[in-house]
């Protein structure tokens, strides 16, 4: 699935009227969440082969992003990895915006390692022992004599705010902690992209990616919540059947009810056709298709 993270950002598919300049009938643009970005792209290169006129731009900068470029009314949809918290929700009330969401798909986080690595399975508690930094060396986990290269996406990143409240503090665990961080030893990175491409050339590198990023220089790690339950490999199958936990639902937020071209784009990624790209792309279809 790399090549679509690949796919030029911005995707423009304008229809030319006789000798007269490129007349859109309808333009708007998404941004936000590096997670959602593939599938986004996906979405909008199909809707505009059957929509003559309309032009859809795609950018991925982070959820955060996203959601402040929503409140300040620069763009129709944001895509989010994370809900939008209440501090959002009352800056954008403030400036007369109402965050509407809706949950277009569901993504499995996916814990990921360099090929040779021998550490094939891991639970929350030393994923969180690894990104705040009381675990430093992969023989610690039963692997190879080597330092642990923890990497992580960037602060504006749904991922990152996910990452750190379900893992990090293992959230809902019997030994949950509010207060832990990610560690200063962490390597924080500008997209999934980078994380990916860190462990496919870093034998001692690790990094969580959206389950639609996976392929084969990298290699996944079967996740246990609590050790006493069963480790589970994220794949399509075990995110949808619900024995693998790691996974969290992706949203758009629009100013209010979608309406207009913005109604007719979303209807057409919750249809049964918007949904089997889902799976294409390597996402869940969202529990309510």
């Amino acid at each position: 699935m790399r090549k679509i993270g690949l796919i030029v950002i911005a995707i423009l598919l304008i229809t030319m009227l006789g000798g007269c300049d490129p007349q859109p009938s309808d333009s708007f643009s998404i941004t936000g969440s590096n997670t959602v970005q593939p599938l986004s792209v996906v979405w909008a290169e199909e809707f505009m082969k059957i929509n003559s006129g309309v032009s859809i731009s795609v950018s991925g900068p982070g959820s955060g992003v996203g959601i402040a470029a929503l409140i300040d009314g620069t763009v129709e949809i944001a895509q989010a990895s994370r809900e939008i918290r209440q501090s959002e929700i009352d800056q954008a009330k403030a400036r007369g915006i109402n965050p509407h969401e809706i949950q277009i798909a569901v993504d499995a986080l996916v814990l990921i390692v360099h090929p040779s690595n021998t550490v094939t399975e891991l639970t929350y508690t030393q994923l969180s022992g690894i990104y705040t930094g009381q675990i430093s060396n992969w023989k610690e986990l039963g692997g190879a004599d080597a330092p642990i290269v923890a990497t992580a996406r960037d602060t504006n990143s749904g991922t990152h705010v996910f990452f750190k409240e379900t893992v990090i503090q293992m959230r809902g665990l019997p030994n949950e902690d509010t207060t832990l961080e990610y560690g200063s030893q962490v390597m924080f990175l500008p997209s999934t992209l980078a994380g990916v491409n860190e462990v496919s050339v870093n034998a001692n590198a690790i990094f969580y990616t959206g389950l639609a990023y996976l392929d084969e220089t990298v290699q996944p790690v079967a996740i246990s919540q609590t050790g006493e339950d069963p480790t589970v490999m994220p794949n399509l199958e075990t995110a949808m059947d619900g024995s693998y936990k790691l996974v969290r639902p992706l949203l758009y937020y629009t100013n209010g009810a979608p309406t207009g071209i913005i109604k007719e784009f979303i209807d057409y990624c919750l249809s049964a056709e918007g949904q089997a790209k889902v799976i294409e792309v390597g996402y869940v279809p969202t529990p309510q298709n």
